[in-house]
């Protein structure tokens, strides 16, 4: 098959599903809503047609038989009703399980007679067959897609599940493709080892740090639950993708001699779900272990008169490489010089015409949330009005990609603990009803993104003694922090005020992953809160990330880069003062605290004392000065963002690449 139309195929099958699970929300808020029901009928119309066309038989049949249910319902001969709507749901749950395979694999191995079997026997039969099989079959096809494997053990391994404090959790690591296999995987297993305790490896550690595997290296750890390594490795960098099981019982099981069947006893396989995996209520199917891994935006829409400008950038680039190459051979200075000023222009031209190319809708990201609170609120037994606002603000194709997942973890809290029960909203004098926005908005070179609940809020005192329960803070610090300070405790790792765990959120982890990613991003987030009145979290991104424009500023034997956007004046040190022994400047009667960049950093060799030059950042960023030993130039560089082991360094947001090989660091001045 051509790949260039499977891509196409696989592409179009995305949208599709998106498309489908909102239009089905549409219909199931307004039954009498007769444009979703064309859409529905519309969409499920066109994925049978193109499944059809690419020879995916069974897909073709279950979206035949999903598009004859939804046919009956258009024509008013089937009510529509939460019990069908869950079989509906389950159908394209299954059909983007079967894009998925389809796309790693070129063809599916998911059997959907079941299923298919199920949509029928309710069409024949009426709304009321939709019971029990539309519960079970949306479980069943949020799973891995025919992965039946649970917790196995290796019982030749030398395991002792008593040996564990807690549950013995096996993980199947992958690192992905690496020029330095065993690098990679040391410092892969060193950051597990932060978090939990590793009672075997298989193969050896010598054999993974020496990189000596096919593929991926399996763990067996001591830890509270598969959830909760789920989340924990779900957060570092040099993990690409894993799979967690909880294999006690299967341990304890192989101790006391084989099961019946041989296998050595009966898989435990509490695989668990991350808040990047499928967005179903029921999660994977029980006993299933699933990869996890960010779903990469691996296509974009251009449009045409952005190629037609690409175009005749490329024509202007040519043109000017040949005018360039004869006023270099026949030595003519003047000429090269104008001929190098043309290609100023044109590259600046073509680096802002293709990074506006790599624009991306937030849509591309957010299209799938409402089906993920719709689920998460029927399991809760909570009614929620999810709005979105700002969907067409556009970001980069990378950092889009980053920020899916935090955005499903705040998402997932909001619905969990943020709005209440209808009951007790009701007896707090709210609306049974709570309300959910994701907004987006546009602010110079950032794009703010708020998730908004109407919930119980954060409770001040509670966060207080849950830090000092866990060690975060002392009572004597808690007492000098305002509430923005406290609020922002819920990012420390393993911070939780919930009283009990759940399915959905409760362990303590995610929140820290999302400040975590969004500081990588180079933006920065924000909780605000009022009890009884909800809470607002905030995300600050910039628009893109790769190039940027810096300020060089020179500080003994090292040169750092300043982004241009962050800087607001430039003077001389001749306005420090002293006050309550901290160097500050004062400007428009607001106080900027100095921050001498030779002591943050320990630059080596001889720096200036007393004189240099001070970069006042702008208020909107952080209301502080630099100093630095002088200031060079200005110029726009490649930043790449620190990953490893140096990734969050505090004061850094990347590094940079000169014309003449030397590095630079860029500096983050909102962590320095």
């Amino acid at each position: 098959m051509d790949d260039q139309y499977l891509d196409a195929f696989i592409r179009e099958s995305e949208e599709a599903v998106t498309e489908l699970n909102n239009s089905l929300l549409d219909l199931e808020s307004d039954p009498a809503d007769e444009a979703a029901m064309d859409s529905i009928f519309r969409t499920a119309h066109t994925l049978k047609g193109n499944f059809g066309a690419m020879g995916f038989d069974d897909a073709a049949s279950l979206a035949h038989a999903m598009e004859d249910l939804l046919d009956a319902m258009r024509q008013g001969e089937m009510g529509v009703n939460p019990d069908v709507m869950d079989l509906i749901f389950a159908g394209v749950d299954r059909i983007e399980v079967i894009v998925g395979e389809i796309e790693s694999e070129g063809e599916s191995t998911t059997n959907s007679d079941e299923l298919v079997a199920q949509l029928r026997t309710v069409l024949e039969e009426g709304a009321d067959a939709a019971g029990a099989g539309g519960s079970a079959a949306a479980a069943e096809s949020t799973g891995s897609g025919g992965d039946d494997g649970g917790g196995d053990v290796d019982i030749d391994l030398d395991i002792d599940a008593s040996e564990a404090d807690e549950r013995v959790v096996h993980v199947t690591v992958d690192v992905g493709e690496s020029d330095m296999l065993g690098v990679d995987s040391m410092l892969a297993l060193e950051a597990v080892e932060d978090v939990f305790d590793i009672l075997v490896f298989d193969p050896s550690r010598a054999d993974i740090e020496d990189g000596k595997f096919e593929d991926t290296f399996e763990l067996y750890l001591d830890a509270g639950d598969a959830a909760t390594v789920d989340a924990e490795l779900g957060s570092i960098g040099k993990i690409e993708s894993f799979s967690a099981a909880d294999v006690t019982e299967s341990l304890t099981a192989s101790a006391s001699g084989p099961s019946a069947d041989g296998t050595g006893g009966a898989s435990a396989g509490a695989g668990t779900d991350s808040a990047g995996g499928a967005s179903g209520a029921g999660g994977p199917a029980d006993g299933g272990e699933e990869e996890h891994s960010v779903d990469e935006i691996k296509s974009v829409r251009v449009d045409v008169d952005q190629l037609d400008d690409l175009h005749g950038l490329v024509e202007q680039l040519v043109t000017s490489r040949i005018k360039l190459r004869r006023a270099v051979e026949t030595e003519d200075l003047d000429s090269a010089g104008d001929t190098l000023d043309e290609l100023d222009k044109i590259t600046a031209n073509l680096q802002n015409t293709v990074m506006d190319m790599r624009l991306i809708p937030l849509k591309k990201v957010v299209g799938k949330f409402p089906r993920l609170v719709r689920d998460l609120a029927r399991e809760l037994d909570k009614d929620i009005d999810f709005e979105i606002e700002g969907e067409g603000i556009e970001l980069d194709r990378t950092i889009l990609t980053e920020i899916s997942d935090p955005l499903m973890h705040i998402l997932r809290n909001a619905v969990d603990h943020g709005i209440e029960p209808p009951a007790e909203r009701e007896a707090a004098g709210k609306e049974p009803t709570g309300h959910i926005t994701l907004r987006a908005s546009r602010e110079r070179d950032h794009v703010i993104i708020e998730v908004e609940d109407d919930g119980a809020g954060l409770d001040v005192e509670g966060i207080k003694n849950k830090a000092i329960e866990k060690g975060v803070r002392s009572p004597e610090e808690l007492d000098a922090m305002d509430d923005s300070a406290i609020y922002d405790l819920v990012f420390h790792p393993g911070f939780s005020t919930a009283d009990e765990v759940t399915d959905t959120s409760g362990r303590g982890v995610g929140m820290d992953v999302v400040h975590d990613t969004v500081t990588q991003l180079d933006g920065s987030v924000n909780v605000d809160s009022t009890v009884g009145e909800g809470t607002t979290v905030a995300l600050r991104l910039p628009v893109t990330m790769a190039i940027v424009k810096v300020l060089f500023v020179e500080v003994g034997d090292e040169e750092y880069g300043v982004p241009i956007k962050n800087v607001d004046e430039i003077t001389a040190t001749s306005s420090v003062k002293q006050v309550n022994g901290t160097e500050v400047i004062k400007h428009n009667d607001d106080i900027y605290p100095v921050i001498h960049l030779d002591d943050t950093f320990d630059v080596p060799g001889d720096t200036a004392n007393g004189d240099g030059m001070l970069v006042r950042i702008r208020e909107s960023e952080r209301q502080v000065a630099l100093h630095c030993d002088s200031v060079n130039s200005q110029e726009e560089v490649v930043v790449k963002p620190l990953e490893g082991i140096l990734s969050g360094t505090p004061g850094l947001s990347g590094t940079a690449v000169l014309g003449d090989g030397n590095i630079v660091h860029i500096l983050d001045v909102v962590t320095l």
